[in-house]
């Protein structure tokens, strides 16, 4: 897919919703009929009567936007720069609360095995770190937060809620940032590929993507000026939903990608491992519109899938996708909450029933599947028994598969009452109860900790 710089809004439409930028239109262009949009090339990178970009009414700041050429190597950094924490106090020795962070952008890889520009954001601790050997690392993988810039990561910890009568925006990751930060470990956080950055869509769920970017987080964080963490420092993978997936993959990966990385372990909270059922839950549920950014996203990295939603998607569906790609969570819970993705096809059969009939975009979700390589290190895997949103038999699944590849792998069923189908409690609820027995188990792990795989437990585990 051609990609645009630019994605800047204008007035609302009577429904409430904004025109799509030149970029959007771009987008729903190709989605509407594939080269035929050809002719509408990316402005490129460099130039230099470019305008900012504004999505929904926040102007995104001109770090955001990559450079034309690229560092050679994967988690180079490429530029640096201070980032005001949107929560913190004045400590006792005059250090700021929980640390000092630094917004950065870095090297990565994306799917198609091309260069890409991520950003995030690093935080220096004013805690010591107490466990054995130098300060770690924990690289987090935020759950999904979006798809427009503004939804980014390190764009929230220095916004913790963005409301304007456009976009809702909501760092909940805050919490969990801030309780790792308390051990004394070091925190990068990674904005995923095409959130923040403004050369591109956020890619969503694709696993390759993810997996990367969060690796090559890791490796960026050792170059920023005053870090005190090193290639000797022993590193977490930590990440709850989207970012479950993102820590499930990385830990696949690690080994042939970025065997650089010291891996102590691997937390991955309600991980979406295989989209062809993740795609039946969100479809219908409070996160729908979760639904239109995977396809967004895999429209523009996937032939095949694009091919499909080419095919496939009405009128209706262009526009809502395009509506989308610029949304963050709390747009999509208002704009898109429970509807149904057989309202945005030509045959209003939905969107899981369309690629289950199609080989090829079947197989292309496929190729996302997490499961089927062996990860790297100790994993602690949790999902709620309830969960209907990413579904919990498919996380379960996950460590299955992983315990029959030999993982090291800690399952644990979080088991709390059903508290409603569809409205995302089930999928929220365990993010918060089981958060510190997950920062608690990874910090174990850092401190140099043997862990216990329960694999042997799973036929008898809910």
């Amino acid at each position: 897919m051609s990609r645009t710089r630019t994605r800047s809004r204008s007035a609302a439409t009577p429904a409430g919703r904004h025109r799509p930028s030149a970029r959007l239109r771009l987008l729903a262009c190709t989605v509407a009929a594939g080269t035929a949009c050809a002719g509408l090339s990316a402005v490129p990178a460099s130039a230099a009567a470019a305008p900012p970009v504004v999505s929904r009414g926040v102007t995104i700041p001109e770090f955001y936007t990559p450079p034309a050429a690229l560092p050679a190597d994967n988690g180079a950094l490429i530029r640096s720069e201070a980032l005001p924490l949107g929560l913190n106090i004045p400590g006792l020795d005059g250090r700021p609360m929980p640390g000092t962070a630094t917004r950065l952008m870095y090297r990565s890889t994306d799917s198609a095995g091309m260069p890409v520009a991520v950003t995030g954001a690093y935080i220096e601790p004013s805690a010591a770190w107490k466990g054995s050997g130098p300060r770690p690392l924990v690289a987090l993988a935020s759950g999904t937060m979006g798809q427009g810039d503004q939804c980014a990561p390190s764009f929230a910890l220095q916004h913790p809620l963005t409301l304007n009568g456009d976009t809702v925006s909501v760092g909940y990751e805050a919490l969990a940032v801030y309780r790792i930060l308390a051990t004394g470990a070091a925190v990068v956080v990674t904005d995923y590929v095409g959130l923040g950055a403004t050369d591109r869509l956020h890619t969503y769920v694709n696993r390759l993507d993810q997996g990367h970017a969060l690796l090559d987080a890791a490796r960026a964080a050792r170059s920023v000026p005053g870090a005190s963490v090193t290639e000797a420092s022993r590193t977490g993978l930590y990440g709850y939903s989207q970012g479950g997936g993102a820590s499930a993959a990385a830990a696949e990966l690690q080994p042939s990608y970025a065997p650089d990385v010291r891996l102590a372990g691997t937390y991955a909270g309600a991980p979406p491992a295989d989209l062809t059922s993740v795609m039946k839950g969100i479809d219908g549920s409070a996160l729908a519109g979760a639904l239109a950014w995977s396809i967004n996203g895999f429209a523009q990295a996937d032939p095949d899938l694009r091919a499909v939603v080419e095919a496939n998607i009405s009128t209706t569906g262009k526009a809502a996708l395009a509506d989308a790609s610029t949304m963050c969570v709390g747009d999509a819970l208002l704009g898109y909450g429970f509807t149904k993705s057989s309202k945005w096809t030509t045959s209003g059969k939905t969107i899981g029933e369309i690629i289950a009939a199609e080989p090829r975009a079947k197989a292309a979700l496929d190729r996302q599947r997490i499961g089927t390589l062996k990860p790297s290190g100790p994993v602690r895997l949790a999902t709620g028994v309830h969960d209907d949103i990413v579904p919990h038999s498919q996380a379960r699944q996950l460590a299955v598969d992983w315990c029959r590849k030999g993982g090291d792998i800690t399952y644990d069923a979080v088991v709390l009452p059903n508290l409603g189908d569809k409205i995302l409690t089930n999928h929220l609820v365990p993010l918060l109860t089981d958060q510190g027995d997950a920062i608690g188990w990874l910090t174990d792990r850092l401190s140099g900790k043997p862990s216990t795989s329960n694999c042997w437990s799973m036929p008898i585990q809910p």
